[in-house]
Parts: C-alpha cells; sequence; structure tokens
C-alpha cells in the first residue's frame, strides 16, 4: 500500500516479510496507531496479531485484534465506521506499526472523530472534541 493507493495485492512472501521484521510483544502483540490519509490527525490505538497485520495487507481493510475479546476485530463491522489502508509502516524497533488510512465515520467507540478527545489545557483537564455520533446508533446497544 502507498499513498497513491494501488490496489495490487501483496505477494504472500512480501506480507511474510512484514510479519517477520515485527517485534510482537510477549501476548503476540504489536501497537498500531491509525492515522489519517491526507491531513495526518492521530485517530486511534489498537493492537494487531500477526492475522490481523496479514489480514489487512492481504484486503486493504484495517483489522485489528480485539484484547478484551480475544479475537480479530475488523474496524467498522458493527459500527459502519471502516478504515482503508493507504499506507503500512513500521518503527526502527518493529515494535509499533503505523497504519495510514481513509476513515469512514467517527474512530472512536464513544462517537467521537478520534480518541483523543482528553486534554489538558489551561491547567484544567478538558474534553476537545464533541460526540459526532451517538454510540447507541452506531453499536444498536
Amino acid at each position: 500500500m502507498s499513498d497513491n493507493k494501488t490496489e495490487t495485492p501483496l505477494a504472500t512472501d512480501v506480507i511474510d516479510a512484514v510479519i517477520a521484521a515485527i517485534n510482537f510483544n510477549d501476548q503476540g502483540l504489536v501497537a498500531a496507531i491509525a492515522q489519517q490519509s491526507g491531513n495526518g490527525e492521530i485517530l486511534m490505538l489498537a493492537w494487531m496479531n500477526s492475522d490481523a497485520i496479514r489480514e489487512t495487507l492481504s484486503s486493504g481493510r484495517v483489522c485489528y485484534f480485539s484484547r478484551s475479546r480475544g479475537e480479530l476485530w475488523r474496524k467498522g463491522e458493527s459500527s459502519g465506521q471502516t478504515q482503508t489502508l493507504v499506507d503500512f509502516r513500521w518503527d526502527c524497533d518493529g515494535d509499533t506499526v503505523l497504519l495510514v488510512v481513509d476513515q469512514t465515520g467517527v474512530a472512536c467507540h464513544t462517537g467521537r472523530r478520534n480518541c483523543f478527545f482528553n486534554a489538558v489545557r489551561d491547567g484544567k483537564i478538558t474534553t476537545i472534541a464533541e460526540v459526532e455520533i451517538d454510540p447507541k446508533k452506531l453499536y444498536g446497544k
């Protein structure tokens, strides 16, 4: 994947080489930061295992590993708020991946555009982003 959104599927040996370059933790996971293509907005941090990376690189649709459910989590499968992979990167230590994505809708389960809506401003903790979509509408709860 690249900034020109080439739709050519990656070869299995390339995917295998990417997975071999990742330094997974003791639980077999790596931190994954999702960043909006174009404007650089940091959307969220989640976790990936080798299966999530393989699916993401194969399909072009971002897939994470849910630690709470212990299974793959395909972003948007219940909310419709999907992430399409534009670029897949990893850091110098191989212990963090950066997913440059095109986010459809909101990224946060709270209904906000991104998960980083808490901040310290003027010496106080404050919320800097409002809810855009009621989470009950996202998840039908």
